[in-house]
């Protein structure tokens, strides 16, 4: 598939169009950029064009892969697809509920394929964990604690406007939920409270019965920096395989191939309603923080 890429941060850098140019079946054919002269700057590096606009990428792509903010994505998805271009998104879909669902509704009304870039669902490794907890069944609880200390360091993602404004909920709470859905359903009940800096503690109550707790915080003291997830109930406790170190653009090609796979007839669990499901959540606790 021709590719168009949105954005020219760290993560459009250094995973989107590397991952793209060199994938086995996907051709990088552009970028597009709120910046211009970042925009030349990156399609120099992989010798393609740097379009004037949104519109005249979408024009000549067949599928867009985004690596801009959630505000800045979800707006500019829905013309993507109004264009015909099959959608490789990245998490949170949106940061509101009706925005998440203009999203997936210019999918479906245009009949183009979708996948949500949650990177550890395609590792290999915790794809393949998840496939046999499912279908191991009889989990009733979920654990997930994800701190990351992102905000106080001079790291690529220090300086990100909507992460010191939304947060570890926004920001990684995708990630947690994304296991966690696959094997308790979808969430009835969100409990929501904040801790000190930017930590906040969800509690989840899930249709089938199940509950899940969440900790997240971009805001984490280098030394309390971890992520775990498990699952447990009748089998027992289950804990997800380790993908710290995990290579980002391996995960983005998997993803790529996923994308490809849906345009084929086989959509991927991660497509743009699943990514609705997680807005919808993260906003019913946005409501409950306050």
């Amino acid at each position: 598939m021709r590719y168009g890429v949105v954005g020219t941060g760290f993560w459009a850098r250094e995973v989107h169009t590397h991952a793209l140019d060199t994938g086995a079946n996907t051709d990088l054919v552009g970028v597009w950029g709120r910046d211009p002269a970042k925009a030349t700057e990156l399609a120099a590096r992989h010798d393609v064009l740097a379009y004037p606009s949104p519109a005249a990428m979408f024009a000549e792509v067949d599928a867009v892969a985004f690596a801009v903010p959630p505000h800045v994505q979800a707006p500019l998805a829905v013309q993507a697809a109004s264009a015909g271009c099959h959608l490789l998104l990245e998490k949170p879909v949106a940061l509101e509920i009706d925005t998440a669902r203009a999203v997936a509704s210019a999918a479906e009304t245009n009949g183009v394929a979708s996948v949500v870039f949650f990177t550890s669902r395609f590792v290999p490794a915790v794809a393949s964990w998840l496939d046999r907890v499912r279908a191991d069944g009889g989990w009733w609880g979920a654990r997930s604690t994800v701190l990351a200390a992102v905000l106080g360091t001079d790291g690529p993602f220090a300086d990100s406007p909507w992460r010191h404004e939304h947060g570890g909920l926004w920001d990684v709470g995708p990630h947690a939920l994304s296991l966690i859905l696959p094997v308790l359903g979808p969430v009835d009940q969100v409990t929501g409270i904040r801790g000190p800096r930017d930590s906040v503690q969800l509690a989840l109550h899930h249709q089938g019965g199940g509950a899940s707790s969440l900790l997240l915080s971009l805001d984490a003291p280098p030394a309390a920096a971890r992520t775990e997830f498990a699952v447990f109930g009748e089998p027992g406790w289950e804990q997800v395989p380790d993908d710290h170190g995990v290579d980002a653009v391996e995960s983005f090609h998997h993803a790529a191939e996923a994308l490809q796979r849906a345009v084929d007839g086989t959509p991927h669990p991660c497509d743009v309603r699943f990514g609705v499901e997680v807005v919808e959540i993260l906003a019913r606790a946005q409501q409950q923080l306050g």
